[in-house]
């Protein structure tokens, strides 16, 4: 037994389980992750064993009302019996009762030893199950986990980078806003046309300001 199956065990103690495959949350589980082959053999061997044991039952119902219907019946054909001279025939229905009677309860002894092999078997593929499903759960969830792991620390990586190319940004912008500016103050506007400079920093590269708080984004 693994040393798993083991804590598992300890941990189950004295608990009842519910049958896996006829609770919709735990078919839930199986839209954020994988259903394994070992899985879905589980689950049909289990759903397989609670069919038997739902047909089992009915029967049992079933063969007790038949019983109960036949000794319902013995006791007015006692009496009948006792009234009449020729209680031959009815001795016989009573004979044939009885023997349905004994049938019924062969056939009750025999459900009630299959339901509780079957309860054990529910109880021991059911377990399987759980276990099983923990397993494939706990993979997921430590991946991911290792997954959200990674991407946070990238995530804090670029915000950073991020946050120093705005900066850059910011005074790239600026040094060209003030060399236009300094060149139109002192060459004028003609000079400037001349050398095709047509260069109007607030309508091509207006100078951007961080929103508070977050450097990462920024407005006109």
């Amino acid at each position: 037994m693994a040393k798993s199956d083991e804590v598992y065990m300890s941990a189950l103690e004295g608990k009842s389980i519910p049958i896996l495959t006829l609770d919709n949350k735990w078919h839930q589980l199986f839209t954020q992750t994988e259903m394994t082959p070992e899985i879905e053999q589980l689950a049909d061997q289990l759903n397989a064993l609670v069919e038997r044991d739902g047909k089992i039952r009915s029967e049992t119902k079933d063969i007790k009302k038949l019983k109960k219907k036949l000794l319902g019946e013995i006791v007015p054909l006692r009496d009948k019996a006792n009234k009449s001279s020729d209680s031959a025939a009815i001795e016989k229905e009573i004979q044939d009762r009885t023997r349905l009677i004994n049938d019924c309860n062969d056939r009750l002894d025999s459900h009630q030893d299959e339901l509780l092999d079957l309860s054990r078997e529910i109880y021991d593929v059911d377990y399987k199950l759980m276990i099983e499903t923990m397993k494939v759960c706990y993979e997921t969830l430590h991946e991911n986990t290792d997954y959200i792991k990674t991407m946070d620390e990238w995530i804090s990586k670029v915000r950073v980078e991020l946050k120093k190319n705005v900066i850059r940004l910011q005074e790239t912008e600026m040094e060209n806003y003030n060399l236009y500016s300094y060149m139109h103050q002192i060459f004028g506007p003609e000079v400037i046309e001349i050398f095709d400079l047509k260069y109007d920093p607030d309508r091509r590269h207006p100078i951007r300001r961080p929103l508070a708080g977050d450097e990462s984004e920024y407005v006109e």
